[in-house]
């Protein structure tokens, strides 16, 4: 982390939302349903997949956990009306899991039972390290009550993720493979670059072991290098793993894999509450808010090429 990505984090709270707005309209869809729907549909005409995100972390009663539930059902007829490529992603602490486990349960049975009905898929996604039991525990749950249109998220960052693919692989699990991007004690996850990419590089290698079927999400050029190193050693054909990046994110890497033949699948998020979501991801990796300080400078200030 630089002296510039720090710098730009403390002065986050100063900058005008019309600002951070703009900043994240390359990263985030929009504050609508229709937003997200334009997205995908131009994702689809460059060959990629859709995966849909209503943002809604920060919710704050049991009220707003169930209209976050409405919406999901709303995104799954969309999709279907539309005809559109996508599943969706879904944060446990949207669907209440901070109110109660069972309430988070019964709403997450709600949206993989309306998937299932449209034959979509349900992505659980993976958040800090305090929900990671539950998350695990949920997906185990809805797994023995027969719903096999969910999957789930890993963190390369965790040292607990080699153990939790062993733990997991009797169901060979749908799972996506991520670094991860919360800051947590040394003691529970990785923080060496190295380190990181290490593990991750092992946790996939497992994860094809057990034939599970893998989202290799990385904007790591090394890590999709080494993605495509082992999934050509494990034989895979095209329909039997993919990679998946965020909205906006090196799309110049996603559109080489899409020519490359693989498939590639976008992280689409949407909703209200875009500025919360916003923020949290610059704060709680500032290199994000170095990344994108550079792109925005890029946009506006021309570089010199060839010595011109």
């Amino acid at each position: 982390m630089t002296l510039l990505d720090r710098t730009i984090v403390r002065l986050l709270p100063a900058v005008p939302k019309p600002v951070v707005q703009k900043l994240s309209e390359r990263y985030i869809a929009g504050p609508e349903l229709k937003d997200a729907r334009e997205t995908v549909r131009r994702l689809n005409a460059q060959g990629k997949m859709a995966t849909v995100d209503v943002l809604g972390e920060e919710i704050t009663n049991e009220e707003e956990a169930a209209a976050i539930v409405r919406a999901y059902l709303d995104v799954f007829a969309d999709i279907e009306r539309c005809d559109l490529d996508a599943n969706v992603s879904v944060k446990l602490t949207a669907l209440g899991l901070k109110f109660g486990y069972d309430i988070c349960r019964a709403n997450l049975t709600t949206v993989v039972a309306d998937a299932a009905s449209r034959g979509n898929f349900v992505r659980i996604d993976m958040e800090d390290s305090s929900t990671t039991d539950d998350t695990m525990q949920l997906y185990r749950d809805l797994r023995r009550d027969g719903h096999d249109n969910v999957g789930v998220v890993l963190q390369a960052t965790l040292r607990r993720t080699l153990s939790d693919v062993g733990e997991l692989a009797d169901l060979r699990p749908s799972v996506r493979l991520c670094k991860g991007i919360y800051i947590e004690p040394p003691e529970i996850a990785y923080r060496d670059f190295g380190a990181v990419r290490a593990n991750y590089v092992r946790s996939l290698s497992a994860l094809l072991e057990a034939g599970c079927y893998v989202g290799i999400a990385t904007h790591d050029e090394w890590l999709v290098s080494e993605g495509k190193r082992l999934v050509a050693e494990h034989g895979l054909e095209r329909g039997q793993y993919e990679f998946q990046m965020l909205l906006g994110v090196r799309p110049d890497l996603g559109n080489r894999l899409v020519r490359e033949g693989h498939r590639l699948r976008v992280y689409v998020p949407f909703g209200r509450h875009w500025y919360a979501y916003s923020m949290r991801r610059l704060q709680e990796n500032p290199k994000i808010a170095g990344y994108i300080a550079a792109d925005t400078i890029g946009r506006f200030i021309p570089t010199r090429r060839n010595g011109a």
